[in-house]
This record gives structure tokens, sequence and C-alpha cells, in this order.
């Protein structure tokens, strides 16, 4: 768990940066709201598909945008 050791020269501003940043670092946020509702394994499955998706077609436009340059 992220936490942070106040100094006695920080102000709320400075220290609640830095709480924020080690939250941000350690991906509390993102994890809390993927948990946040119940995901059926056909939800998982269906997210998964896109996700692979997505990154295949990032590689074929990639390599077609490489192979434009030769």
């Amino acid at each position: 768990m992220p936490g942070i050791v106040l100094r006695s020269d920080d102000n709320f501003d400075a220290s609640y940066r830095r709480f924020k940043k080690q939250t941000d670092r350690n991906l509390i946020v993102t994890e809390a709201r993927a948990r946040r509702f119940h995901e059926t394994q056909t939800e998982k499955r269906k997210k998964f598909l896109i996700a692979s998706r997505k990154k295949m077609l990032k590689r074929l436009y990639m390599m077609r945008r490489y192979e434009s340059r030769l």
C-alpha cells in the first residue's frame, strides 16, 4: 500500500501530490475500478478478444507504415 511520511516543512498540497503519484504508480485506482463490479467469464473473454484484436491491428498498422518507408 502506498504511504507517505510527512515532513515538518510539507504543506498539504505537496504531500497530496506525492500520495497521488504513488497511487498512480501502483495502479491502485485502476484496479479498484476494475474490481468494482462483478465481471462474468464471457465479459472477460470479450474484453480479451477486443484487446487482442486491437493489438493485432496496431501491429499491422505499424508494419504497413514501416514498409511504406522502404
